[in-house]
Order: structure tokens, then C-alpha cells, then sequence
């Protein structure tokens, strides 16, 4: 019986070593890599605009695609004669930003050589990222909005969210109020559900406003002022 269990654990060890394989593999080219941080923002693309970003022939990039189909990392949706993709899910997306972290803490060179405009403000995936973002999440912090230990607003930070119009999403599954490593700026900003629903409330308010192509956002007149009011961040 213990040899049959030993056994088993072995094929299972193999079936997750494979599949990490496969994963790596991937991702693992510069064209794939392009269409996945484009995707990042959280949008549907199609195969053009996705052959654009990652500037190669879009026959070459319907061949990746489905590599990155295939490795389950990217999903595809039909609506009539047009596919759109878009990343599989959040947890692709918080792999990708681990897997930035990482590439920054390898190559400290690339911090001075990035987009300043992507630096400054970007979607990562569906919250808020780059060096506004991490500014609110430290005087969020400061400011007591969350319980650390429970990874969730404090009620300071449950009537703050209301004062900003930051509706949670009920029932989810995800951790309500969570730091995320930011790649380019090395520190954290806020993830999770609460992080999602910021960023939702910024849009409607009409706070910012995204960069057609991009991940990069960029804040409005009264999203400049609502910084101050409410984060006491200004914009340099």
C-alpha cells in the first residue's frame, strides 16, 4: 500500500512538473510576453491589436496565440466574425506581476530605462498600479483604512470607500483588501477586491481615463483634485 501511495505522489509530482513546464514555456518569448503585459489592462483584444504590440505579422502572432491558448493563460470569445482575447484570469494576471518583480529584481537597470508614463499610473489587470498607486496605498495605510491581519477595511476604510463611491463586490472569493508587489516601484499597492473597486470608482467618477492601447492611465482635472481631497497626494 505504501509503495502504491509513494507512487502515486510521484505521478502527481510529474503531472505539476509538467504543467509548470508547459506554463514557462509559454510565456517564455518576447512576442508571447508583449501580448500578455498588453493584456494586462484587463480589456479583450483582437489578434491585430495584439500583433501591433508585439510589432510582428499577424499570421506569426495568431501562432502564438494559441500557444498561449493552449497553456490556458489567455481565453478567446467570439462575437460574431471577431475574437477577442484577454488574460485567463486574475490569477494569470498576479503571475505576471510576480514574474515582473522578479525580472526587476534581476536587471535594477530596467528601473531607469522603463515608460515614465507607465511608471506613473497603469491598470494592473483590474486595479490600480505604478507610483500614484502606491502613494494611496501607503496613506491608506497610514491613515488606518485596513486590518492588516485580516487583509480587510477597518471601518474607517468602509466609510472612506462609500465617501469615494467604491462599491466591493459581494460574495467574491477574493481577499477583500490586499498589498500587491508593484514591479516598478518595488513597494506595494492595493490589491484585492477593495482594489478592483477603486479603480472601477475612479473610472466612473470620471477620474481617469484610460490610454487607448495601453495599460497607462492618466488622471483628469478633478481626479487631480480628488487625489488631494481624499489621499492628500499631488500629482509632480
Amino acid at each position: 500500500m505504501k509503495l502504491l501511495e509513494a507512487k502515486q505522489e510521484l505521478d502527481d509530482g510529474e503531472v505539476l512538473q509538467h504543467a509548470m513546464a508547459e506554463v514557462a514555456a509559454a510565456i517564455a518569448d518576447p512576442s508571447r510576453v508583449s501580448m500578455l503585459c498588453a493584456l494586462m489592462d484587463g480589456r479583450a483584444w483582437t489578434a491585430t491589436e495584439l500583433s501591433a504590440v508585439a510589432d510582428i505579422a499577424p499570421s506569426t502572432a495568431s501562432a502564438h496565440l494559441n500557444k498561449l491558448l493552449s497553456g490556458q493563460l489567455i481565453s478567446c470569445l467570439s462575437q460574431g466574425r471577431h475574437r477577442y482575447y484577454r488574460l485567463a484570469g486574475r490569477g494569470i494576471a498576479s503571475l505576471l506581476e510576480t514574474l515582473m518583480g522578479v525580472s526587476m529584481a534581476r536587471t535594477p537597470q530596467v528601473k531607469t530605462s522603463a515608460p515614465v508614463h507607465l511608471r506613473k499610473a497603469r491598470t494592473c489587470y483590474d486595479h490600480l498600479a505604478g507610483e500614484i498607486a502606491v502613494e494611496l496605498y501607503a496613506f491608506m495605510t497610514e491613515a488606518g483604512w485596513f486590518i492588516p491581519e485580516k487583509e480587510s477595511l477597518s471601518a474607517t476604510g468602509i466609510t472612506r470607500f462609500a465617501e469615494i463611491g467604491a462599491v466591493l463586490a459581494p460574495r467574491s472569493k477574493r481577499k477583500e483588501a490586499c498589498g500587491c508587489l508593484d514591479w516598478s516601484e518595488r513597494r506595494m499597492h492595493l490589491g484585492g477586491n477593495a482594489g478592483a473597486a477603486m479603480l472601477k470608482a475612479f473610472e466612473q467618477n470620471g477620474w481617469i481615463e484610460r490610454v487607448p492601447g495601453y495599460r497607462e492611465v492618466r488622471f483628469t482635472s478633478p481626479g487631480e483634485q480628488a487625489l488631494f481631497h481624499f489621499f492628500n497626494v499631488k500629482l509632480k
